[in-house]
């Protein structure tokens, strides 16, 4: 078993990707679990292992774990898109929940201790305090905030009764690319608003909608904390290191505890990609909350994290950049990249 290797769950998707490079650059040596429901081969490193499978196949995880001397476990595979999650919610109890109660179940069996969890600020569903904060209630308004809820809520009870110690970072509106094009967002049909408004904004969609201007905020669109994802990433390297160094548990928001509203976000892409979207009003979406910020003040301290990133026009540069790509990485991870680029760009 070895401190430098972390079994990465979802490691082919948007986030997971992100964060396998931020693992690279840091010394550590990721292993890739994923099932390519959603994910992508060509996002994973060259010098990566991969293993095509599940993360709820707990004969597969345990060879795994066996195999590789796996020493802590990063789990971002799961269903994602809250609307979905209203009108499908045994998808997301099945898909987040069963699989991961599986999935630590299999940490405890074989002896590993040191779990992150990718976690979401939709458990706090309908809140009333902006920015919230980590004590604040949980009311998850869509079945994607509850099966994520109750998630945390496992982990914290076998916490209480094993040596499994974890990490749950709360993410709110994850956005943007790899400044490199490395990686970036490959969800087809994607739903979240950045990806979307670039889309539109590069002609490979007619339109964007708006979900409600009835809101009670300023101009009545959804506020959100847009954090950019290279970011995000580096916060999971932060939040395995602590883990490696303190014997405790921690829940913590992923933020920058700055909103934008859904106006804002447009008229900011308009003015710097230069082109005027077509632009729908549309009623609201089930689940959506009108105002969703964090209060990071925990991860700051107690991680000593810092972003690079903090700018909506970053966020949008980068995430226009990887769309004008065709999706495609200019790198091609997969074929060859030498360990060195990993390690070196970031």
């Amino acid at each position: 078993m070895s401190n430098k290797t972390v079994l990465v769950t979802g490691g082919a998707g948007y986030i997971g990707s992100h964060v396998v490079l931020a693992l690279l650059k840091s010394g550590y040596i990721p292993i890739v679990l994923d099932d390519l429901s959603t994910g992508h081969e060509e996002l994973i490193p060259s010098e990566c292992e991969f293993i095509h499978g599940n993360a709820g196949d707990s004969i597969l995880v345990s060879s795994t774990i066996r195999k590789y001397g796996i020493g802590s476990v990063m789990h971002f595979a799961g269903s994602i898109i809250v609307e979905e999650s209203v009108d499908n919610p045994l998808k997301y109890y099945r898909n987040n929940t069963d699989v991961s109660r599986g999935l630590i179940q299999t940490c405890v069996d074989e002896r590993i201790y040191q779990f992150i969890f990718s976690s979401t600020a939709a458990v706090y569903g309908n809140t009333e305090t902006s920015p919230v904060s980590e004590s604040d209630p949980l009311f998850p308004a869509s079945p994607y905030g509850a099966s994520k809820a109750m998630i945390e809520r496992i982990l914290c009870d076998v916490a209480a009764c094993s040596p499994l110690r974890y990490i749950s970072l709360r993410y709110f509106n994850v956005a943007g690319a790899d400044p490199w094009h490395r990686t970036g967002q490959m969800t087809e049909n994607a739903t979240h608003l950045i990806k979307v408004a670039c889309e539109t904004a590069l002609g490979k969609r007619s339109e964007i909608t708006i979900f409600g201007d009835d809101y009670d905020t300023p101009d009545g669109t959804c506020i959100r904390d847009y954090i950019h994802v290279s970011d995000l990433a580096s916060a999971h390297v932060s939040a395995l290191e602590y883990l490696q160094s303190h014997n405790e548990s921690l829940i913590l928001n992923c933020g920058y505890g700055v909103g934008y509203s859904v106006k804002q976000v447009l008229d900011t892409l308009q003015s710097i990609s230069d082109d005027t979207l077509n632009i729908r009003y549309g009623s609201r979406r089930p689940g959506d909350i009108a105002e969703l910020v964090a209060d990071s003040s925990r991860l700051r301290s107690l991680l000593n994290w810092e972003p690079q990133y903090n700018d909506l026009k970053q966020i949008l540069s980068d995430a226009v950049e990887w769309e004008k790509l065709n999706i495609k990485p200019i790198l091609r991870p997969r074929q060859n990249q030498p360990a060195s680029v990993y390690k070196t760009l970031l």
